[in-house]
C-alpha cells in the first residue's frame, strides 16, 4: 500500500516537473520570439530611414550646396540669388558641382536618416505608454518622441555634417580639402580635435529639438486628420494596419512638405548659427563666427540684422525643406510599407 502512494507521489512530481520545465520552455521560446521580432522591426525601420534620408537629401542637394554658399557669404556667390546661384555654379564649376559634398552627404545621412526614424518609433512607443494619457495636447508625445530622435540621432552623425559643409563650401579652384578622409583629418589636427568637429554642435542641438519635434508631430498630425476626416480623398484601405487605412503618396507628400515649412520657420536661425561656425576657421576673416554660439548669433545680427542675417537664405530653405521633407516622409512610409510593416494609426 505504502509503495503504491510512493509511487503516485513520484508519478506527480514528475508530472510536475515536466509540467514546469514546460512552461520555462515556453517562456523561453516566447521571450526569444519577441527579441526575434523587436530587432526585426528595428533593422526594417533603420533600412526604411536610411534610404527616405538618402533619397530626400539627393533630391535637393543643389539647393542645399547653394544655401551654404549663401548662409556663409561665399565672396563668389554673396551677391547672387538662388536661381542666378545655381546657374553661376554650372558656369563656374560644372553641373556636377551642384552635388558637391553630396558623397559627404551620403555617408552622414543614412545613419543619420535610420537613427532619427527608428529612435522615433521606439520613443513614440513608450512615451505613449507612459505620457499619454497625462499630456494636455493630443499626439504631443509625438513632439517629444520626435525632438528626442533628432537629437539622438545628430549626436551621433554631426562630425560628418561638418565635413560635408566644407566640402561643399569650397569652390573650384580654391580647394582645401580632397575628400572626406581628408577634411576630417584636417579639422582634427589643426582646430583642436574633436572639439573642432563638433564646433557649432550647441545650436544645432537647440535648432534639432523645435525642428524634428515639429516635423514630426506635424506629419503626425495631419497623417492622424486625413485618416479620421477624409479617409475617402486622402487614404486607401489596407488590412495589415493598425486603423484598416494607409496614406496615399500625394497625401503623404502634403503632410510632409507642411511639416517642413513649420519646422523650418522655427528653427532657421540656429541653422544659419551651426553654419557661420562650421565654416568659421576656412578664411581669417570669418574665424570671428567660431568662439561659441551665443557671441555668433549676436555678431549675425549686428552685421546682418535678421531677414539679412539670421533669416539669410530663407527662401532657398523653404524651396529645399519642403520637398526634402516631403520624401523624406514620404519614402519613409513607403519603404516601411514595402517592408510589411504598419504605417496606420488609431483614429
Amino acid at each position: 500500500m505504502e509503495s503504491l502512494k510512493n509511487r503516485d507521489t513520484n508519478t506527480k512530481t514528475e508530472v510536475a516537473t515536466a509540467t514546469g520545465a514546460a512552461a520555462t520552455a515556453a517562456a523561453a521560446s516566447a521571450t526569444v520570439e519577441a527579441a526575434r521580432k523587436n530587432m526585426d522591426f528595428i533593422m526594417k525601420n533603420l533600412l526604411a530611414g536610411g534610404v527616405a534620408g538618402m533619397c530626400s537629401k539627393t533630391a535637393v542637394a543643389p539647393l542645399d550646396r547653394i544655401k551654404i554658399l549663401l548662409q556663409a557669404h561665399s565672396v563668389h556667390y554673396k551677391h547672387l540669388g538662388v536661381f542666378s546661384g545655381l546657374k553661376h555654379i554650372v558656369k563656374k564649376e560644372s553641373f556636377f558641382a551642384l552635388y558637391k559634398g553630396n558623397g559627404a552627404q551620403m555617408v552622414r545621412i543614412f545613419p543619420y536618416a535610420a537613427t532619427q526614424f527608428t529612435a522615433f518609433e521606439i520613443y513614440k512607443k513608450y512615451l505613449g505608454k507612459i505620457l499619454g494619457p497625462s499630456l494636455p495636447i493630443k499626439h504631443s508625445d509625438k513632439f517629444v518622441a520626435g525632438a528626442g530622435a533628432g537629437v539622438t540621432a545628430v549626436t551621433l552623425t554631426y562630425p560628418l555634417d561638418t565635413i560635408r559643409a566644407r566640402l561643399a563650401f569650397q569652390v573650384t579652384g580654391e580647394h582645401r580639402y580632397n575628400g572626406i578622409v581628408h577634411t576630417a583629418v584636417s579639422i582634427f589636427r589643426t582646430e583642436g580635435g574633436t572639439r573642432a568637429l563638433y564646433r557649432g554642435f550647441v545650436p544645432t542641438l537647440m535648432g534639432m529639438v523645435p525642428y524634428a519635434g515639429f516635423s514630426f508631430y506635424c506629419f503626425e498630425m495631419l497623417k492622424f486628420v486625413c485618416m479620421k476626416y477624409a479617409p475617402a480623398v486622402t487614404c486607401a484601405p489596407c488590412e495589415r494596419n493598425t486603423g484598416g487605412l494607409v496614406l496615399s503618396v500625394p497625401a503623404k507628400l502634403l503632410c510632409g512638405g507642411f511639416a517642413g515649412a513649420v519646422a523650418q520657420s522655427f528653427s532657421y536661425p540656429l541653422d544659419v548659427t551651426r553654419r557661420r561656425m562650421q565654416l568659421a576657421m576656412m578664411n581669417p576673416e570669418t574665424a570671428k563666427f567660431g568662439m561659441g554660439m551665443f557671441r555668433t548669433l549676436a555678431i549675425i545680427y549686428k552685421e546682418n540684422g535678421v531677414m539679412k542675417g539670421l533669416y539669410r537664405g530663407m527662401s532657398i530653405n523653404y524651396l529645399r525643406a519642403i520637398p526634402m521633407v516631403a520624401v523624406s516622409f514620404s519614402t519613409y512610409e513607403v519603404m516601411k510599407q514595402t517592408l510589411n510593416l504598419d504605417t496606420g494609426m488609431k483614429v
